[in-house]
């Protein structure tokens, strides 16, 4: 068996057989073993290999009338010369084929770099000077059609990367060479040149947007310029989280830290701990994050004139009494403003975040930055919500705003009930699929239970067959990951709450939050301690 080859389902290989077939009277069958072909070189002979799947009696009619080819799989580079053998340049894509380019766009990286994809690209692109026949810029067209969609797909997440930039200059040179002979080159000539001007910018100027403007923000590494929550501790438990640029200085967190805690800022200053007992003193001007972003360090805040970081939260009366002050906020504020800043941090996050995530767990956070932001925002909006509720100690400011179950109207027990059965683990969440399925967008999926999904696939079915790339897998895999473009169908408005609510805004964007269970456990039973 050769190194390059297909395997394919080909529903015309029954084609004999049909007619006879759908003449009976019986049902359909199903079938268990369906068979498919391995395509090799041109000239080598066939063979036919079978697979255990299990089908339902529609998907058997449908797989026995259809007529197209369904990648199984294949080696990377047969797998690319089908899908560029099956675009249609002028017509609209048929669905099969749209779906193909778009599987194999996001999921190249399981099975190949990027480096490794341009440069397949590159042969599948003929040279000039070898090949002379009508069928030439036709294929010349449609590499530069799957440039496009690729560059178009990632938007930025690959402007960074080296190869890339140094393969679409070069395929740039050479539609550059060709349009004089084929003059159809034309369109994707300017095409390219669009191209290679939003990356030329991208590149050059220094990026002034964050996740409330709708920019994807995906790097290789952290830079200057993209937010991350950078973790402030109060004491060895407690912390505020605060959303800024790495290149935000010392000075202007701290800011942020002292308004929050409600301390005057010239009284504070920021230090750096690591776990190993080493100890430094941040100064004004200089970057906090890059010191907090070291391996085993924190940021503290301290008080100048003493030793230890300031007292805990729950022993802090002006905290205590601005907890209750959020316990009094319009919930539809609340709420309105916790939506706004999840939806930012949902529509910054790329489709192929999720797949890093579950591909390459050990180092995910080089390509995941969006989606480790949400996903640490899940878990800090858990603890806020059980720090607020534990800061206000006094029973009577309590019971005002919780009340008791006696004394819970009948309409929010009925509230309460309904999203108890919402979030229903059982079945596998379906009360919590099937309410999001009818859904319209925008709307934000509860992410952990997609990433669940996603690793399922991943480890229930092998990433190679024969050394050949399961496309099977990798089409389910990417089948999942779209459900991010359908949830961002439609954009959040962006519903600007009263200039009153202000210190609202601020005060969830910059989260107090305890994480330790057993400070969360003593909190609790201060306040109600058991009988």
């Amino acid at each position: 068996m050769g190194s390059s080859r297909l395997r394919i389902f080909d529903p015309h290989l029954e084609r004999k057989d049909s007619a006879a077939f759908l003449n009976r009277e019986l049902p359909l069958p199903t079938f268990d073993v369906p068979y498919f072909k391995y395509i090799d070189e041109e000239d080598e002979e066939d063979e036919w290999s079978s697979r255990s799947q299990s089908s339902t009696e529609d998907d058997s009619v449908d797989s026995l009338l259809s007529d197209r080819y369904v990648v199984v799989s294949g080696t990377p580079e047969k797998i690319l010369e089908h899908l560029l053998s099956d675009l249609h340049l002028e017509a609209v894509q048929d669905k099969d084929t749209e779906t193909l380019l778009d599987d194999f766009l996001l999921t190249y990286t399981v099975f190949m770099t990027t480096d490794d994809l341009c440069q397949a690209l590159l042969r599948q692109y003929p040279s000039l000077n070898k090949e002379e026949n009508l069928d030439v810029p036709c294929r010349k067209r449609k590499v530069l059609h799957l440039v496009s969609q690729w560059t178009s797909l990632y938007k930025d997440w690959l402007h960074e990367d080296d190869n890339l930039k140094q393969f679409l200059k070069t395929i740039y040179r050479n539609v550059l060479d060709d349009v004089y002979e084929y003059p159809i080159l034309e369109k994707e000539l300017k095409e390219f040149q669009k191209i290679l001007g939003m990356n030329t910018h991208a590149h050059s100027i220094s990026h002034q947007f964050s996740l409330k403007e709708n920019w994807l923000q995906h790097r290789g590494t952290v830079n200057e310029t993209e937010e991350i929550f950078c973790r402030v501790y109060i004491t060895e438990h407690s912390y505020v989280s605060v959303k800024t640029k790495v290149s935000t200085s010392a000075q202007e967190i701290l800011k942020i830290v002292a308004e929050k805690i409600q301390q005057a800022e010239e009284d504070l200053t920021l230090v750096t701990f690591t776990f190993s007992g080493e100890k430094h003193e941040l100064q004004p001007n200089e970057l906090a994050i890059s010191k907090s972003l070291e391996s085993s360090s924190r940021i503290f805040v301290y008080r100048k004139d003493l030793t230890d970081t300031l007292m805990p939260f729950a022993e802090n009366e002006e905290l205590q009494q601005k907890s209750v002050r959020i316990l009094g906020i319009n919930t539809w504020d609340l709420a309105l403003e916790l939506t706004n800043f999840d939806w930012s941090l949902f529509n910054s996050v790329h489709e192929q975040e999720l797949i890093y995530f579950t591909f390459s767990r050990q180092g995910s956070g080089e390509n995941t930055m969006n989606l480790s932001l949400l996903l640490q925002r899940c878990n800090e909006v858990q603890l806020w919500v059980a720090t607020e509720i534990l800061l206000c100690s006094q029973l009577c400011k309590r019971v005002h705003n919780c009340k008791t179950w006696e004394k819970i109207p009948g309409k929010f027990k009925k509230l309460f009930t309904e999203l108890e059965s919402l979030t229903d683990p059982s079945l596998n969440h379906k009360a919590y699929r099937d309410a999001f399925k009818k859904m319209k967008s925008p709307k934000i999926p509860f992410m952990p239970l997609l990433l669940k999904d996603v690793t399922f696939i991943h480890e229930g079915n092998k990433t190679f067959l024969d050394n050949l790339v399961n496309f099977e897998k990798l089409h389910m895999i990417a089948d999942t990951v779209r459900s991010l473009r359908h949830c961002r169908n439609n954009q959040f408005g962006d519903e600007v709450p009263p200039k009153e609510h202000q210190e609202l805004k601020s005060h969830i964007h910059h989260l107090h939050v305890i994480d330790n269970q057993q400070t969360l456990f003593e909190l609790s039973h201060r306040i109600e301690p058991r009988v």
